[in-house]
C-alpha cells in the first residue's frame, strides 16, 4: 500500500522548476529533472558553451549593446546607458531590465533609455548575454511579451528561444549547486 502512495515531491514540482521553467512544456521540465537526477547539467552546458564572454565592464556592455541596437534597431530611441547591476536579483523571471526616464527640459519632453543586466551575467557565454540584451532592446519597440515582441527577438537573434531555455537551465544549476560554470 505504501509503495503506491505518491510522495509530496512527486505532487509538486521542485522550487527551481516553478521559478525558472514554469513556462516550458512538461516534456522539457521532465528532461531537466532527469539531467538534474543524473548530475549532467554542468556537463551538457559546458559542452554547448565552453567559455564566457569578455564584456565584463559597463563600458564594454554599453558598446556591445549599442552595436546590436545599431545593427537591428537604428530608428528606435537612443540608448543612454547599459550596465551590469549588482543589486538586481533574478525575481519574477527577469534577467535584465529596461527603463525609460522621461523629463521635461524647457518646452520639450526628453527621454532616456537604459538597460540593466544582472551582474550574475558578467560571466556567462556570449549567447546568453546576447539573448538578454536582445530581449531588453526589443522592449524599445514592443512593451508586451506578445507575438510581435518575440518575432523581433528572433529577428535579432535566430536562436533566441534556445538560448533562453539554456540560460534558464543554467539558473537551475546555480540554484541547486551554487557554483558558476564560467
Amino acid at each position: 500500500m505504501m509503495a503506491n502512495m505518491l510522495s509530496t515531491s512527486q505532487l509538486s514540482p521542485p522550487a527551481w522548476e516553478s521559478k525558472y521553467l514554469a513556462a516550458y512544456s512538461a516534456d522539457i521540465r521532465k528532461q531537466v529533472r532527469e539531467l538534474v537526477a543524473q548530475e549532467k547539467l554542468a556537463q551538457i552546458l559546458l559542452s554547448k558553451y565552453p567559455k564566457s564572454h569578455e564584456f565584463t565592464s559597463d563600458k564594454a556592455l554599453y558598446d556591445f549593446t549599442l552595436k546590436l541596437k545599431s545593427a537591428f534597431m537604428r530608428n528606435s530611441e537612443p540608448l543612454t546607458k547599459a550596465l551590469f547591476d549588482s543589486k538586481m536579483q533574478i525575481i519574477k523571471h527577469a534577467l535584465g531590465l529596461h527603463t525609460t526616464i522621461a523629463r521635461v527640459q524647457g518646452g520639450k519632453l526628453k527621454s532616456k533609455r537604459e538597460i540593466r543586466v544582472a551582474s550574475l551575467f558578467k560571466a556567462v557565454p556570449i549567447e546568453f548575454l546576447t539573448m538578454i540584451v536582445v530581449h531588453e532592446l526589443a522592449h524599445f519597440k514592443e512593451s508586451d511579451h506578445n507575438k510581435a515582441f518575440f518575432k523581433l527577438c528572433t529577428s535579432m537573434e535566430p536562436n533566441y528561444h534556445q538560448y533562453e531555455l539554456d540560460l534558464r537551465v543554467y539558473l537551475v544549476h546555480l540554484a541547486l549547486f551554487k557554483t558558476p560554470l564560467w
